[in-house]
């Protein structure tokens, strides 16, 4: 049995796990992320590696951070939520503990987590995830191998085109998917109805404590959940936009499986009921032809640090 350590570094923590080649993860830490500090979050993750690695044979690390890795999985080009910009964080860390280390996109680990040992394990060689957070992420799996691109920043899913001159996006662009079938998004959608139509909202607004610009993601979840019909709707509006999403990606690639992940999935059936009809009603020749399942990850929080253990084992 080998020993590989992941890392999973967000804007808010850095989560840290020894996994073995089963993808068990056999111990664990955590710390809070100094996101704007770059020198300080590089030596945040290297007291995690340290802790990890005390008294165990590791055989290799594996980082996954919410950012632009370059091709060569060594530096991150570009972090929206971190103070990282040209950061050579493979070598830093590499040479603080002595051990060899991988950095990837946050995204991509845990799609890879999905397909080696969670939702799409049983494909042959292929799937792509959506990663339904704050923004969307993603990842492509083909031919039993991880997508990664010419430069190493590929299947950046939340910012294919969904509605021309539509809502502006992080990215600078107008329109992004992201805008649409976000956690941002169902925040939004469910403001919005809130607004409009307050009597249809009492359960969303009084988690809100009356406030419409009070209402967040976990409170639509929980408003939805107890028959809310204004939560549910927005609900319904997210999954319209991921079905579509989803859909375009089927006839592009033509995976297994498709997989949705992130927070958001939290409300099962509230979203994979109608982003899985937006799906099929999005494939005209869905009667005639096989396509991709959809189905909910499987890993949680453990998929980002499961990811990057595995992806450090097959360097």
């Amino acid at each position: 049995m080998t020993l590989t350590i992941g890392v999973d570094v967000g804007g808010t923590k850095v989560a840290g796990g020894v996994v073995d080649d089963a993808g068990v993860v056999l111990a664990q830490t955590r710390r809070e992320t100094p996101a704007d500090d770059a020198a300080k979050t590089r030596d945040v993750i290297i007291e995690v590696v340290t802790e990890l690695a005390a008294g165990r044979e590791i055989e290799a690390v594996g980082i996954g951070a919410a950012g632009w890795i370059d091709a060569t999985r060594s530096t991150v080009l570009f972090a929206p939520n971190l103070a990282w910009r040209d950061e050579p964080l493979r070598d830093h860390v590499r040479s603080a503990v002595e051990l060899p280390v991988i950095v990837e996109n946050d995204a991509n680990v845990a799609a890879w987590a999905e397909f080696r040992y969670g939702a799409a394990r049983h494909a042959d060689d292929s799937m792509v995830m959506f990663t339904i957070g704050t923004g969307v992420g993603g990842g492509i799996v083909l031919g039993g191998e991880l997508v990664r691109g010419s430069h190493g920043v590929a299947a950046e899913l939340g910012h294919m085109l969904a509605v021309p001159d539509g809502h502006r996006c992080g990215c600078g662009r107008l329109g992004c998917i992201e805008q649409y079938a976000s956690g941002s998004a169902l925040v939004r959608f469910a403001r919005a109805g809130a607004r409009q139509e307050p009597r249809r909202a009492s359960g969303l607004l009084e988690l809100g404590g009356g406030d419409v610009d009070a209402i967040t993601g976990p409170m639509v979840t929980a408003a939805a959940k107890a028959g809310d019909q204004v939560s549910i709707e927005a609900f319904a509006q997210l999954g319209r936009w991921l079905g579509i999403g989803l859909a375009d990606l089927a006839q592009i690639l033509d995976p297994q499986v498709l997989v949705v992940g992130g927070g958001v999935v939290d409300a099962g059936d509230l979203l994979l009921g109608p982003t899985t009809r937006s799906f099929m009603d999005s494939l005209a020749q869905r009667g005639r032809i096989p396509v991709a399942e959809v189905r909910p990850a499987e890993l949680g929080n453990s998929a980002g640090v499961i990811g990057a253990a595995d992806l450090a084992r097959r360097r």
